[in-house]
């Protein structure tokens, strides 16, 4: 259900731009500038669930659109969970996504680098005994728990 970084490769310390509209300047301590650095170029990202959602290949997303495209892709499997339960008679109880971030060894860049979804799911089995049995107990409950008399 997550969305990882993968065919990571390359450090070059100075070359040509790999990445335009990018700062060409080299931070301290880093091997490359932003508008310099092949990790950022070839990072890829990948989805690792078995749901019929995007990402199923691993694809280059720049890392100015990557933050939309992984929550796009975390609310495929929020969606999907909400289609489950609606055909198997459950009832989706918590739904929440997780975006990651990380920063880049080469460059410095904090970019977006994956996501995970988690749901929680209710199901209702109106052919257990011991199901039913519960709600024939609710039922005496809450009779006449709720009463409007009108005078």
């Amino acid at each position: 259900m997550s969305l990882g970084i993968g065919g990571i490769s390359g450090y070059g310390s100075s070359g040509p731009i790999l990445n335009p509209n990018e700062s060409t300047v080299k931070a301290a301590g880093r091997k490359s500038s932003p508008a310099e650095c092949e990790t950022c170029k070839n990072r890829t990202y990948q989805d690792g669930s078995n749901e019929n959602v995007s990402f199923k290949s691993a694809q280059h997303i720049s890392p100015e659109a990557a933050g939309a495209a992984v929550r796009a892709h975390e609310g495929e499997h929020v969606s999907n969970a909400y289609k489950q339960a609606a055909q198997n008679n459950g009832k989706v109880l918590n739904a929440s996504v997780q975006i990651k971030t990380a920063v880049c060894p080469e460059c410095g860049r904090t970019y977006v680098a994956g996501g995970t979804t988690y749901t929680q799911i209710k199901y209702v089995n109106e052919t257990n005994p011991y199901q039913k049995n519960l709600k024939s107990q609710d039922r005496t409950k809450y009779v006449g728990m709720n009463v409007d008399e009108v005078a």
